[in-house]
């Protein structure tokens, strides 16, 4: 496809090529597909200090902040802290974790300052990255080695960022090899209470360091290894059903320990400008301790293959396999059983895509699909058909149409928790008290994949490189999906008597979801610029019972001003609107259960940076500005408790040398 002259990429940011929407280099114009790219620019100049708080910078993705340590991240609706429908990729290293088909956020941790830009992908994209890529990808690309170059330290602190900092260095190992090693940590203070009395008990450490080694055999030939590992102790306040008189659930704190480390490696060999190949293979080892919910051990060995080449001068050609093993390893709590406790799933995969050229620098049709094999659900296929249209190179037209599955995870498979306690008036014992009634939820063997089917499409026009705007709708349709069934009562004398309502996951919810998306870049002046982000949502279930309904605003906007005032200053303003939104009350399980309101809220940071020297900088940054006090976030999951979300202010310096 040809590039467009003098395109603005409509993420804010100037490198526009992209790899994760057609798993190859081009730009964002080019792209058929909802991709949307925040930059390392992007990053910094928000003031942001971790992944899940830079993702609101892009359109269609849904941030809700549950507490000072855990967050909801999903993509076009059905949002959660277990959000189980989003791909999220660290330099193509999956953090997407079987155990719940989600992503444990207070993990996943970068030196913001190394990361090259974040690619985010709306809508399905499985053909490519394969099952659980249903609503999306995030896949954060890190700096090479060559770009990070000589020392790095910043430091900082404030009300809620008790204190961070980070070191990096950069150093030419010999004429075709640089490396880098950094680490980095940080302390953040509890919020409050949601009724703002007292501390939340939900306090965030965390230490991290690793290493890049980019090295260059030929002009052909390049091997990246890279690897982090990590520890992080995490406060938390839990909702704890107990079996025992009197038979009430109780808010218990505790620490939750995970430490972890992983190593990844990629080998490109090119052929030409039109062909080449690469094998990436990593290994990733996580441990998660938390002695009132759930202990366990996870690790995943992950062997990739991709070939690319020309066909002929309308045809590009795409495939590849794929290998995955997971191991993993549940010790049981009064909460949780698993069982078995051991497990060691594999994945098969295969895809094969073609790009064909109907029109020269006018239409194109690209079709693929993959194929993949998992120990859940059996085989899966994915297919995928896009078509593109440029009727002048400041415009593109794109439709498409995708099928995409999420397999089934562990605890849909194995689970058996407690998810809560009840008193039955209708069962009355001696001495005047009621029957307790235990809510089981229960995993069924026979958990099937849920299927989506999502038809797109999108419009971009760029004016020289003062104005772009970017739309994207779709509508998705989905079956299979996780709902759960009311089974049959029962009594149990163990510990004590009480009855036993049994929840079973089943496949029988249906939904469906349709919005858009639109983006847009106003260059005001030289120094002065306007991003605009707006996405609406609307979503339809079929069953009061959904368990997957939860945090999804139907209208988002996003406005930053990003102003230059002088050579050596910067300064930012961002605005963000969210409406209101709801969870279902995963608590009161039956027809027409509860649903928790959030109330919309507005939303104001702004950052303020000076650099006295061109090696020195100096910020300030004020966070949620507007509000004492505000909840971000509802419970679906029956166990965390929100906090509320409080302003907050820190500084910052960065030194390199």
């Amino acid at each position: 496809m040809v590039d467009l002259l003098n395109v603005h990429v409509i993420s804010n940011a100037k490198k526009t090529r992209v790899t994760s929407a057609s798993k190859k280099a081009e730009t964002v114009a080019n792209a058929p597909t909802a991709v949307f790219v925040i930059s390392n620019d992007d990053i910094k100049r928000s003031g942001v200090t971790s992944v899940p708080e830079a993702l609101r910078l892009a359109p269609g993705v849904e941030v809700a902040r549950a507490n000072a340590n855990k967050w909801a991240v999903g993509i076009r609706g059905f949002n959660g802290v277990f959000a189980n429908k989003l791909l999220v990729l660290i330099d193509g290293r999956s953090v997407y974790n079987p155990s719940f088909s989600g992503v444990y956020w207070d993990t996943q941790d970068v030196m913001l300052e190394d990361v090259e830009r974040i690619e985010v992908i709306r809508g399905p994209a499985a053909t490519l990255w394969g099952a659980n890529a249903v609503n999306g990808v995030i896949n954060i690309i890190s700096k090479e080695a060559s770009k990070s170059q000589g020392g790095l330290l910043t430091a900082g602190g404030g009300s809620q960022e008790n204190g961070f900092g980070a070191l990096r260095y950069g150093k030419q190992l010999n004429q075709d090899t640089y490396g880098r090693v950094y680490i980095k940590g940080f302390a953040r203070d509890n919020y409050k209470k949601p009724d703002g009395t007292g501390k939340a008990n939900d306090g965030w450490d965390m230490q991290q360091g690793g290493f890049r080694v980019d090295t260059r055999f030929s002009n052909r030939d390049e091997l990246t290894v890279q690897g982090d590992i990590y520890r992080n102790t995490v406060e938390q306040a839990l909702t704890i059903p107990t079996l025992n008189p009197p038979f009430q659930e109780n808010i218990q704190n505790n620490s939750n320990t995970s430490s972890g480390w992983n190593i990844n490696s990629r080998f490109t060999h090119t052929f030409s400008t039109t062909a080449e190949y690469n094998l990436q293979f990593y290994y990733d080892h996580s441990k998660r301790d938390d002695y009132l919910v759930s202990r366990q051990l996870l690790d995943t060995l992950n062997l990739d293959f991709q070939n690319s080449f020309r066909v002929n001068p309308k045809h590009n050609a795409l495939w590849g396999l794929g290998y995955r093993a997971n191991l993993d390893n549940f010790e049981s709590t009064s909460l949780i059983d698993i069982t078995p406790n051991k497990r060691n799933t594999q994945l098969y995969t295969a895809f094969l895509q073609d790009e064909a050229t109907l029109i020269d620098e006018t239409l194109w049709l690209t079709i693929g699909s993959k194929f993949e094999h998992n120990d859940y659900s059996g085989f899966e296929g994915q297919p995928t058909a896009k078509l593109m249209w440029a009727p002048s190179l400041q415009q593109r037209f794109w439709v498409s149409f995708s099928r995409a599955v999420r397999t089934p995870s562990r605890i849909e498979q194995n689970i058996h928790a407690l998810q809560g306690v009840s008193l039955s008036p209708q069962i009355p014992l001696l001495g005047g008290q009621s029957l307790p009634v235990a809510i089981i939820n229960n995993g069924m063997p026979n958990f099937k994949a849920e299927v989506e089917l999502s038809y797109e499409l999108g419009y971009r026009f760029t004016l020289s490189n003062q104005f772009s705007i970017d739309i994207a709708g779709f509508y998705n349709d989905y079956n299979n999906m996780r709902s759960y069934s009311v089974g049959n009562s029962y009594l149990s004398a163990t510990p004590s008597l009480h009855l036993v309502q049994p929840i079973d996951f089943v496949n029988l919810g249906k939904a469906s979801t349709y919005g858009f998306e639109v983006a847009t870049v106003w260059q005001m002046t030289d120094r002065w610029r306007w991003d605009t982000n707006y996405s609406f949502l609307n979503t339809s279930v079929n069953n009061d019972l959904l368990s997957s309904t939860a945090i999804s605003p139907q209208h988002s906007l996003s406005l930053r001003a990003v102003i230059d005032p002088a050579d050596n200053v910067t300064v930012d303003f961002w605005l963000r609107y969210t409406s209101s939104s709801s969870a279902l009350d995963l608590n009161n399980i039956s027809p027409g259960a509860s649903i928790q309101q959030l109330n919309p809220h507005v939303t104001f940071d702004t950052r303020l940076a000076w650099k006295p020297v061109p090696s020195l900088e100096m910020s300030i940054v004020g966070q949620n500005l507007l509000d004492n006090r505000r909840l971000e976030y509802r419970d679906e999951s029956g166990f965390v408790q929100p906090s509320a979300i409080s302003r907050g202010v820190y500084g910052k310096l960065a030194l390199e040398f």
